[in-house]
């Protein structure tokens, strides 16, 4: 039986602390998925959502974008993929009754937990200007208010269109459609603020912003290195490959400033003996300081190139380019820097080198770890050097694997999200659309919050996504959105952002993955793209949650008429009542979608072409592979401070919060704990169960605090904190961003203790 939300939010003051858990998923974790899904479900509505989950004729996980092999199982799903599921099929509601009952101020007071928990929107809701709540709108009103406020623009570049990685690849297209049709090409999206480093490096590198590997090439290979990554928790399919990886014979590295359970062993619920006794997955754990990954790629690549034989100069000479200036400024690298840097003996590095040059199709998987710091697209940049050196791009069981996060980011990049594109693109689409799409570039998402900030933006439209909670210094971002004439949401549920308002404010629910699409044209599918390149179609086996919804398509559909009116020749009727008509167009604009249609309706999909995966043909500005060689980089961390990372907890999925465990690590019954070594806590006067308050430090001078953190004693690297986000992005300054691909740089925060009680 499904339970009702909880009414009150539940006390966090004073989280508990257990022992570190040393496996991952097993028989907990199925309980917990199971208890999750009927809490919000029921019994029969459970079996039956979550047996179509990633299933050919199902929907896809509205969770992370893992890759599916082409034999599914029937559970299909892992135990945060239950969660959201379980959170998105909820038979809870918000109906404008719940909106009547608490003033935006009382939302606000809020935590994301709660407001989560409240249940699926059933209606388009306004706050005009001056109230103090949301009421009811027709959805007709609601694309009039919105049309209202981009006709009265100075510029269509005052506008932005925020897109979340769970849109579909139909919405994302026809998104960036109606902005560029408009004017403008403000599109940021939830890839700036996680893998846009890896897509910087990529492009610049191999050519392609995507990884190389397949789901089968994890299962060939002889080693996998697991950068700055929690699948455990973050990917926790992952583990599988892993799991099926080691039994073929490979060897796995993480490279983490913590232990993550997932990785010390994993029992697999799939099997008997998963279940009884699981499978270590690490053959080595090389607990590195945060932001020492450049330093170690470095080094090893100089170790390589010592080496006799190790490095492949047929493959050197044949596909690269840049391989004498790297290979002079590897020469450089130091030990002494190297130990300094990472915190790591020397004995650990000499054993990562044996087990690669021990290995010949090597594979480097990586997330957040790598990719959200100042120096985060150099450090990629050596990684793609360290597998050039070896020939390990284009290769059966090697390359680059940058694991994405949420199930349809990397497609919504492919189909043109994106604030700096491609002329060729641009060129495609208005060849095929008769329109002229603006060729200046368009502002990301810390750009974005900066024009807000400054008056110089002022209307934001969000698919999807809770952008309030997912960027970076979170005073100066809700300050900014304050700032708009308008903000609209599309969404689910109700989350932080719908607090944070403009001078008005709309939300508009939307379908979701698990509901049925059932348009004038007949019953739809949309599609998406997982993180290894893979495209398939997403079907939905739930009646909506109410008859007032409408899907993402349709609601950009009907705004653009509103907005662009009958001087659009663009079909945008046509594309509501029928999304194949969408996909065709698609097939002849973006590459590698030819004959859309009629692949897509194969069981599993297709995969995207990837020169340098297929066919060792890189798409770069020298026409081979690039060598780089910048500076080694690292954080330097003044006396008596640390190195802070954000992350996620095991009850958690990007900014939705599903309850207040993390099970893994031993925390219970609350988020706002601190993670310290017990060296460093020592010295710096922390006992373990202390209360404090987080201060960051930055150049502006700005004090920027995170009240109330317990401090838990915890095998960290030394130097090194962790806490979670989102109640930790007040601390990372809107300044402090990766170099080029301007990611927040949320994984290196230096803070101090303050109020310690």
């Amino acid at each position: 039986m499904a339970t009702k939300p909880p009414a009150d939010d539940p006390v966090q003051d004073a989280p508990k602390v257990e022992p570190a858990q040393l496996a991952a998923a097993g028989l907990p974790a199925v309980a917990h998925s199971l208890r999750i899904a009927q809490q919000q479900m029921g019994v029969r509505r459970t079996a039956r959502t979550l047996l179509k989950v990633n299933q050919k004729n199902g929907f896809d996980c509205p969770g992370c974008a893992w890759p599916e092999g082409d034999k599914r199982h029937t559970a299909e799903f892992c135990e945060n993929g239950a969660k959201a599921v379980a959170e998105e099929a909820t038979l809870r509601r918000v109906t404008p009754d719940f909106f009547a009952e608490h003033p935006v101020a009382d939302l606000a007071t809020r935590s994301g937990y709660w407001l989560g928990q409240q249940g699926r929107i059933t209606q388009p809701v306004y706050l005009p200007e001056g109230a103090d709540r949301y009421q009811a709108v027709t959805w007709e009103r609601a694309f009039d208010i919105i049309a209202e406020e981009l006709g009265a623009l100075a510029s269509p570049d005052e506008a932005l269109f925020y897109t979340s990685g769970r849109t579909s690849n139909e919405a994302a297209f026809l998104l960036q459609l109606f902005a560029r049709e408009f004017g403008t090409n403000n599109l940021p999206d939830c890839s700036n603020m996680c893998h846009e480093s890896s897509g910087s490096a990529l492009t610049e590198t191999i050519g392609v912003g995507k990884g190389s590997v397949s789901l089968e090439d994890l299962h060939h290979a002889d080693l996998i290195i697991v950068a700055g990554q929690n699948p455990g928790t973050n990917h926790p399919r992952m583990l599988s490959a892993l799991e099926k990886a080691k039994s073929a014979g490979a060897r796995v590295i993480s490279v983490n400033p913590l232990p993550e359970a997932g990785l010390e062993r994993f029992k697999n619920p799939q099997t008997p003996l998963g279940v009884i006794r699981g499978a270590a997955l690490n053959d080595l754990f090389l607990q590195i300081r945060i932001g020492g990954d450049q330093a170690l790629f470095r080094l090893l690549n100089k170790l390589i190139l010592e080496t006799e034989g190790a490095v492949d100069e047929a493959f050197v000479a044949e596909h690269t380019h840049g391989y004498e200036a790297f290979a002079a400024a590897a020469a450089e690298a130091d030990w002494d820097e190297t130990l300094a840097a990472t915190g790591l003996d020397r004995s650990a590095i000499e054993e990562a080198l044996a087990m690669v040059l021990a290995s010949e199709r090597t594979i480097v998987c990586w997330a957040m770890g790598l990719t959200q710091h100042k120096h985060s697209v150099p450090t990629i940049r050596e990684v793609v050097n360290f597998l050039l050196l070896r020939g390990n791009i284009g290769r059966t069981g090697a390359g680059v694997c940058p694991v994405r996060g949420h199930s349809n980011v990397q497609g919504d990049r492919t189909m043109g999200i994106f604030e700096r594109p491609a002329p060729a693109f641009l060129d495609a689409l208005d060849k095929e659309f008769g329109i002229t799409s603006p060729r200046h570039h368009g502002y990301d998402v810390v750009r974005s919050i900066e024009a807000l900030r400054d008056g110089h933006a002022k209307v934001f439209f969000a698919m999807g996504g809770n952008f309030v909670a997912a960027s970076p210094d979170t005073d100066v971002t809700e300050a900014a959105m304050r700032n708009a004439r308008l903000t609209v949401h599309v969404s689910t549920k109700v989350n932080r952002s719908h607090a944070v308002t403009g001078t008005r404010a709309l939300i508009l629910p939307t379908l979701g993955r698990t509901d049925k699409d059932v348009q004038a044209g007949g019953k739809q599918f949309v599609t998406v793209e997982d993180s290894m390149s893979m495209v398939h179609a997403s079907r939905g086996n739930l009646t909506p949650a109410s008859p007032h919804l409408l899907s993402e398509p349709a609601i950009v559909a009907r705004l653009a008429r509103a907005v662009l009116g009958p001087a659009s020749t663009t079909p945008w009727e046509e594309f509501e009542k029928d999304y194949g008509t969408i996909r065709d167009r698609i097939s002849r604009v973006v590459p590698g979608f030819e004959d859309f249609n009629a692949r897509v309706a194969r069981p599993g999909g297709f995969s995207l072409p990837h020169g340098p995966r297929d066919s060792r043909r890189f798409p770069t500005a020298t026409g081979r592979a690039n060598f780089t060689a910048a500076p080694v980089e690292f954080p330097e961390l003044p006396e008596g401070r640390l190195l802070l990372q954000t992350l996620r907890s095991h009850d958690q999925y990007n900014t939705t919060i599903y309850g207040l465990d993390d099970r893994y690590r031993g925390i219970k019954g609350g988020r706002r704990v601190v993670l310290v070594n017990p060296d460093d806590a020592t010295a710096l006067g922390l006992t373990d169960g202390a209360y404090a308050d987080l201060v960051s430090e930055w150049k502006d001078g700005t004090r920027r605090r995170a009240p109330g953190f317990r401090v838990v004693h915890y095998p960290t690297a030394r130097g090194c904190a962790a806490a979670y986000y989102p109640e930790t992005n007040v601390l990372v300054p809107l300044g402090s961003t990766a170099d080029t691909s301007n990611t927040p740089a949320s994984k290196s925060v230096v803070i101090r203790f303050e109020n310690v009680r």
